[in-house]
């Protein structure tokens, strides 16, 4: 991840008397748009990157809620994100999550940049949905159905429509005037969309979740076995967008499998009441190398909790423009 002939001092501008160079949501949407992101998370699968080895998440209580500390080392370039969870923060006009990213040179340590951190998570995690997406979903795939109208929401729509062709968007929602809001932003990037309820997975191509739901969003037995599911919501082993009935009889793909049984709620209650084993889950890793094909006699399920190595790889984009 270093360009050819350079180091990460020499790729990282820096401020006033050598300080680390701050980056801004601009300049990081900027360097890394959408279809960046995921060429960036894929090419890293690719090149033998597991990420079995990236270190645990660490969450540690903190005032009404918990602070999230999350390193990663690769090659050249080490960095940790420190992100804030606050549930109470939305009654109160604030994130409920806040994070700030620092990227160091895995040499000496030092801190070469300084990123908004909240920006990297929204382009990294709808970057790694694509990349399973991509090779979970029909190839013909025309309806896409997106639970969720946040920021999460948004780019999911902007990332899929950049690996498949979809004629119809449906988004389901709580919040009629935050649907249209939700619809009209499809429509600006020149898809066909439109409201509507849990029902519309009965014919979907694609589904994906992107809530903060504590129980499922929709009957898991509704979804064609044709169809790729992916749920993002949460990384809390008591929260989950998906049921049993579905993780049952899907094929579920994670980052890793240990991330999953830690974090992913979804996983963690169908592997407790007997639906799904955990010696089945698959690795994201091995379906992009090759090593275990997608099953297209049932439904994919591609569950996502986040990982430390997508926000270096992403903040290393940022940096590197040839990385």
């Amino acid at each position: 991840m270093t360009t050819e002939g350079s180091t990460p001092q020499e790729q990282c501008s820096t401020g006033i008397q050598g300080a680390p160079a701050w980056y801004a949501e601009e300049q990081i949407v900027r360097a890394v748009p959408a279809e960046r992101a995921r060429r960036l998370l894929e090419a890293t699968l690719r090149s033998g990157f597991r990420p079995e080895d990236d270190p645990a998440r660490s969450n540690v209580p903190a005032g009404e809620g918990h602070l999230l500390l999350m390193p990663s080392v690769i090659g050249d370039w080490a960095g940790i994100e420190v992100a804030s969870v606050s549930p109470g923060n939305p009654e109160r006009d604030l994130p409920r999550i806040q994070a700030t990213y620092m990227l160091m040179d895995s040499a000496t340590l030092s801190l070469r940049a300084l990123l908004e951190g909240n920006v990297l998570t929204t382009l990294r995690t709808p970057a790694i949905s694509a990349v399973a997406t991509d090779y979970l979903a029909p190839k013909e795939a025309t309806k896409l159905v997106v639970f969720g109208t946040g920021p999460q929401a948004l780019a999911h729509i902007e990332a899929f429509a950049k690996i498949r062709s979809f004629a119809d968007v449906v988004v389901c929602g709580r919040t009629p005037h935050k649907v249209d809001a939700a619809v009209d932003y499809a429509r600006t990037l020149g898809l066909a969309a439109r409201s509507g309820d849990a029902s519309e997975v009965r014919d979907a191509d694609v589904v994906v979740c992107t809530t903060s739901a504590a129980e499922p969003l929709f009957d898991g037995a509704l979804v064609p076995d044709t169809a790729c599911v992916v749920a993002m919501g949460s990384h809390e082993p008591q929260f989950r967008e998906l049921d049993s009935a579905l993780m049952g009889r899907a094929q579920v793909v994670v980052e890793d499998r240990a991330t999953a049984m830690r974090e992913a709620g979804d996983v963690i209650q169908a592997v407790a009441d007997g639906s799904l084993q955990e010696d089945s889950l698959v690795d994201l890793a091995d379906v992009v190398t090759g090593a275990v094909a997608p099953d297209e006699t049932r439904p994919r399920v591609f569950k996502c909790v986040g990982m430390s190595w997508q926000d270096l790889v992403v903040a290393v984009g940022v940096v590197d423009p040839n990385a």
